[in-house]
């Protein structure tokens, strides 16, 4: 059995900041020991990695990733190959991604699918929640047996009419079957059929361009959404988790359902914290870069998404990794912004920007773990395997330096992707050696992991209820 030793180093969970060594025998963590101690002093190892003066932190759960994902005509430009790889640069050793059910399908024929696109292909380990598109009375005996077999989360939407949109008696059937069966409820929270009035209204006036996206994706449509998702999982008994809260009112709803007592759950991503919308209004058609859905928002909602995390009102920061390429596919929508695919790439920058947040005083290093790293693995039924430095965790590692100074672009990232949705952002702190499952991926800033590596990940039911 392989032993690897991490020496010199500050290992930083959610809970704690030890200088500490740490212990991997095949794959796991084995124990921890102070520094210089006698246990840490008589360990044996076929691998000695120093990192004095560098955090030892859990490898990043990025809960929310969409390789390969048809949208629009086109698909996301990262496969689970690119899109694994780049997390990993990233200090991400495991993400959940999306599961499509096709209208008129079967959730099992969706999961099958997505099985077959990542199946021998991940450079990390990655688990499946499920989409669910059709909701019927099949789709809903499904989701008992997906809960059984370790697919314990299903998100419905509220957007996309003709597409994902389930109505709300649909929505209450499906959260209805989750308080049953143990699955999590995720919600896309924003009032689809209004905001498709406002689109036509807005291309029949001429309102063609990016910023427009944004305009009429209203935050009362968001917040109005996040409302009604809340109440209709009260009336059903049902936990709610909120994907990528990006407006003030929004997390005020959220908070409170919280306040109440309710298991309502929300998640932010990096580009609500870090970008506005001033970058949709960039000159020419930059701005489709940028479009997202929910969408970017004015810069005086960063300090509210900031705040609640820093006091639980939002539990995880996830990207929503969904990358299209600007020639070819953002340019689907010149002239007309309801056609650009909705997606930015972010999986390989969110360690890195949150690392950032705690250099600047938003957060502090344990809250960093927390949301980025713990908090998505105990909402997703991973920890303590995943998400934390821990007798008998898995030993997905990141030595990571607080001190180096990068400049993120689109001439140095790993996303299968042309442009960088932070081009020119300097931050501080870098990954410098990973391991998943003890093995390593990325070693002092060079890739040595290979497709195949990433395996599966049945997972839990949501381990704050």
């Amino acid at each position: 059995m392989s032993r690897t030793v991490i020496h010199g180093g500050l290992v930083v969970t959610a809970s704690d900041e030890i200088h500490a060594d740490v212990l991997i025998e095949g794959g796991r963590i084995a124990a921890l020991a102070a520094h210089g101690t006698d246990p840490a002093t008589s360990w044996s190892a076929d691998r000695r990695i120093d990192a004095t003066g560098m955090y030892v932190l859990p490898g990043g759960v990025d809960a929310h990733t969409h390789m390969e994902m048809p949208f629009g005509g086109t698909y996301a430009a990262d496969t689970f190959e690119t899109g694994t790889r780049a997390a990993a640069w990233g200090g991400t050793t495991t993400i959940v991604d999306f599961a499509i059910q096709t209208m008129g399908r079967s959730l099992r024929e969706g999961l099958d699918t997505w099985h077959a696109k990542a199946d021998g292909r991940c450079a990390v380990d990655y688990g499946f929640h499920m989409i669910l598109s059709d909701v019927n009375e099949s789709s809903l005996k499904e989701m008992d047996r997906l809960v059984a077999e370790g697919v314990t989360s299903f998100k419905l939407f509220m957007a996309y009419p003709g597409v994902f949109y389930s109505d709300d008696g649909r929505i209450l059937r499906a959260m209805q079957r989750a308080s049953g069966n143990g699955g999590l409820v995720m919600m896309h929270a924003e009032n689809g059929i209004a905001i498709d009035v406002l689109v036509e209204q807005a291309l029949a006036e001429g309102r063609t361009d990016p910023r427009y996206h944004g305009d009429v994706r209203k935050v009362a449509l968001e917040a109005e959404a996040t409302h009604r998702a809340v109440q209709l999982a009260r009336v059903a008994g049902a936990p709610l988790y909120v994907v990528h809260v990006s407006a003030d009112e929004a997390v005020d709803e959220i908070a409170a359902a919280r306040h109440k007592g309710l298991p309502v759950f929300g998640e932010t991503c990096p580009q609500y914290l870090f970008l506005s919308t001033d970058n949709l209004a960039e000159p020419g058609f930059e701005g489709a870069k940028y479009v997202c859905s929910t969408p970017l928002r004015p810069r005086e909602h960063q300090e509210v998404l900031w705040r609640g995390l820093r006091n639980n009102e939002l539990q995880v920061v996830s990207t929503d990794h969904c990358p299209f390429c600007f020639s070819g596919q953002k340019e689907m929508g010149r002239g007309d912004f309801s056609k650009i695919p909705n997606g930015m790439p972010g999986v390989e920058h969110r360690m890195d920007l949150l690392h950032q947040a705690v250099v600047d005083g938003h957060l502090s290093r344990r809250r960093w773990v927390e949301i980025a790293c713990a908090s998505p693995a105990r909402m997703f039924g991973l920890y303590p395997k995943k998400g934390t430095i821990a007798p008998g965790a898995d030993a997905d590692v990141v030595i990571y330096d607080p001190g180096a100074e990068q400049t993120i672009s689109a001439e140095t990232h790993h996303m299968a992707v042309d442009y960088s949705a932070y081009e020119g952002r300097r931050v501080t702190g870098q990954v410098r050696t990973v391991l998943s499952r003890g093995v390593p991926v990325i070693e002092d800033r060079a890739y040595v992991g290979h497709a195949g590596h990433g395996t599966y990940l049945p997972r839990g039911t949501c381990q704050y209820l």
